[in-house]
């Protein structure tokens, strides 16, 4: 175990469990939890696994720590502190899901659009309130969030202020699935669940083909290539069709 001052780490088998521990600020985003979160990322690059990432509380995260922000200065900007460590997040070996209630807003919301799968309880709402504050979504959202729902929807959101509730993160795609309050963990460990049944290197071929940029059927033939291959591709068949028998 890693002791953290800003988040619960819960290190398993097939997955890492981390939960934001900042409940009496909304688990808002500091300079620590971003180093923490550097530290979480680490250790899974160095062994892949899955990653459930939550809020304690009633909230995911309800943005960065504004006076933090507030003192930050044009060469924090061009250093993208943030950004980096959401960048790093988007690029974990295997998937990563966001379980989210209450506020996803500002940093939050671009740290949730980071993980490759959202689930949401029906308290949750998505929201980029930068450019009130002075400031733009600078750490991800103005490229993710268009890819994840539309360059209108995004415009939406980024430009007009509109905070999309779960139902509303749920039609346009942002949004795999809505439950109860108090069930949205559950609901990830019971997709990550599903997850762990699927190859290892099956997913981290198909989730680095699917985000890279442009057209890639040779890619998607090497890669195939390369699955075809393994031990665990032929296990697997070979368990189906014996089962099918």
């Amino acid at each position: 175990m890693t002791d953290f001052t800003t988040l619960d780490f819960d290190e398993r088998d097939d997955r890492v469990v981390v939960i934001l521990n900042r409940p009496a600020q909304r688990n808002a985003i500091t300079a620590e939890m971003i180093d923490e979160l550097h530290t979480v990322c680490a250790r899974i690059e160095a062994s892949p696994k899955s990653l459930l990432l939550t809020g304690r509380g009633e909230h995911f995260a309800g943005g960065a720590d504004i006076g933090q922000l507030r003192a930050r200065t044009r060469d924090d900007a061009l250093a993208g502190i943030n950004r980096t460590l959401f960048d790093r997040i988007g690029r974990l070996p295997l998937p990563t899901v966001a379980a989210v209630s209450g506020f996803a807003l500002g940093g939050g919301a671009e740290l949730s659009y980071a993980c490759d799968i959202r689930i949401a309880t029906t308290t949750a709402r998505f929201g980029n309130p930068e450019p009130g504050l002075g400031i733009m979504a600078a750490a991800g959202a103005s490229y993710r969030l268009p890819q994840l729902v539309g360059v209108s929807v995004a415009k939406q959101v980024l430009l007009g202020g509109h905070v999309l509730d779960a139902r509303a993160a749920q039609r346009c795609g942002l949004v795999m699935e809505v439950v109860e309050p108090g069930t949205h963990i559950t609901a990830a460990h019971r997709l990550l669940d599903r997850i762990a049944r699927s190859a290892p290197l099956a997913l981290r071929l198909t989730k680095t083909i699917v985000d890279s940029p442009g057209a890639r059927p040779l890619a998607d033939d090497i890669a195939q290539a390369v699955l075809f291959e393994t031990d665990d591709k032929h296990a697997r068949m070979t368990a189906f069709l014996e089962k099918k028998k």
